[in-house]
């Protein structure tokens, strides 16, 4: 082994394999494969990397388990030891939240660790990147997949599976055999059924890693959607509806639709999201005595904007500035020395489309053509004309000096693993889900649900992934208040 240097407090191998560095952990990357999207997976095998008492660096081959081994300072170690000494009573409020409320039936939040506050970014009710999950968490997704899918439909045996229309992206294709795979084990026939217009026959697509996809042509009757001789009593959604409710997938009342159709894009909000996150983290706050907002990140919301025209700028420039000067006074509050940013973008939609990161009032009105066509137009060219603001969280994590964030993946109310989003041509403050983005998956030895009580603030990864999980599960309660508040069925009590 070559001769490793040390820097800033961490150890960087020199040499010609790739040093990993994750919020302490060192991992070293021996493979990379690449896919035709310009998606880069980080492989499951991984070398991880331990500095002991001494300057020597020690390696044990075997799946990677990245390991802890320097704690991070400041509030974040506190709020960690505050969440692990409430353990309890965390898991009781959490037990007695769903027994009034109704999980999502599956969910994804990006988690921003900025040493100093640990809060939610984005929730995605319809996610994608299920083939990030390691192999070691697929027994979670599973054993969560049969308890959701036996508290809605216990007698269920065909599951109907549809995907986003977009049939070239193969990575995402990926994702929709994964997520075909983990409902077949947990018991259920599964097809895929496309809603696609130009699906007309049987599609079978190749896929990098040597499977592949058959989509078929969805079949409509009166009441009821299907395939040719498969006829399922529930529909899985893993599209997100952008472009609207398609006339096909209405007025399924015999079925079990998940998510159901108000769960989509064309009716979420970014903003009533966090409005609803607002009010469980400060609930949470107060369960652990601590300040919401070490995890709760400030908004504020515009509608009418058109970036195209240069229309409504006056509501943009006024909100940014006022939660620009919200965050100062935080900052000041906690004696963080950083230049705060907020975050501008498009109030529903995905695919890390419409989104652009304000340091000062002065980025506003220096915004170029480019910048403006950008922001004006996100997935399936649908206009933007609401936008959130939200307080801009750094984020401290990096894998070989890129910068990374979190992403935990949930079914039903279980934390059933993650990944970090990797891209090394951002920033600390901007977006990280954009083209050039790569994956490294979270596994661990541990579960999520099994932290180490005795061990200490910032040096257990267990314990730190509990805490993203618990971070995760306010996002997906929250998910969960919103789903009911626009519910068009919803019973109404005087």
């Amino acid at each position: 082994m070559k001769k490793a240097r040390r820097w800033s407090g961490f150890v960087v191998e020199v040499g010609r394999e790739l040093q990993i560095d994750v919020f302490g952990f060192k991992v070293r990357r021996s493979q990379r494969h690449h896919h035709p999207d310009n998606q880069a997976f980080i492989p499951l095998m991984l070398e991880a990397v331990r500095i002991g008492p001494t300057s020597k660096i020690q390696t044990d081959k075997r799946p990677m388990v990245p390991h802890l081994i320097t704690a991070l300072t400041g509030p974040i170690n506190e709020l960690e030891q505050r969440i692990l000494d409430s353990m309890p009573a965390i898991e009781r409020w959490f037990r007695m939240e769903w027994m009034e409320h109704t999980p999502p039936f599956y969910s994804s939040v990006d988690i921003r660790n900025a040493g100093f506050k640990l809060a939610p970014v984005d929730t995605n009710l319809y996610p994608g990147g299920w083939n990030n999950l390691t192999p070691e968490m697929l027994p979670l997704a599973v054993q969560a997949a049969m308890a959701a899918i036996e508290k809605i439909c216990p007698e269920a045996r065909n599951l109907l599976l549809i995907p986003e229309n977009h049939t070239r992206n193969t990575f995402y294709l990926s994702n929709v055999a994964q997520l075909a795979r983990i409902f077949n084990m947990a018991g259920l026939n599964v097809r895929i059924g496309s809603i696609n217009p130009e699906i007309k026959e049987d599609t079978v697509i190749d896929l990098p890693n040597g499977e592949s996809v058959k989509l078929e042509p969805v079949i409509r009757s009166k009441t009821r959607l299907g395939l040719k001789d498969f006829d399922p009593c529930t529909i899985l959604l893993n599209n997100d509806l952008s472009a609207g409710i398609p006339g096909i997938l209405e007025d399924l009342h015999e079925q079990y639709l998940l998510p159901p159709l108000h769960a989509g894009w064309c009716v979420r909000r970014k903003s009533q999201h966090f409005a609803n996150y607002e009010e469980v983290s400060k609930r949470f706050g107060k369960l652990l005595g601590i300040d919401p907002w070490l995890i709760n990140p400030m908004f504020s919301h515009c509608g009418e904007v058109n970036f195209a025209e240069g229309t409504g700028m006056e509501c943009l420039t006024t909100n940014v500035d006022m939660l620009l000067t919200k965050i100062r006074r935080k900052y000041k509050e906690f004696g963080i020395h950083e230049k705060p940013f907020v975050i501008v973008k498009a109030d529903n939609g995905t695919y890390g489309m419409g989104i652009m990161t304000v340091r000062s009032v002065a980025d506003l009105e220096a915004l170029n053509r480019k910048t403006r066509n950008k922001m004006s137009v996100v997935k399936d060219g649908q206009e933007v004309n609401q936008v959130i603001i939200q307080e801009g969280v750094l984020t401290n994590e990096r894998i070989n000096d890129a910068v990374a964030e979190p992403v935990v993946y949930m079914m039903d109310r279980y934390v059933v693993g993650g990944f970090y989003r990797v891209h090394a041509e951002r920033g600390v403050d901007e977006n990280l889900n954009a083209p050039g983005s790569s994956f490294v998956p979270l596994a661990f030895e541990q579960s999520a649900h099994t932290p180490q009580p005795g061990a200490k603030a910032g040096v257990s990864l267990p314990n730190r992934f509990y805490m993203y999980g618990v971070i995760a599960r306010l996002a997906m309660l929250a998910a969960s208040y919103e789903i009911e508040q626009t519910d068009p069925n919803a019973e109404v009590y005087e």
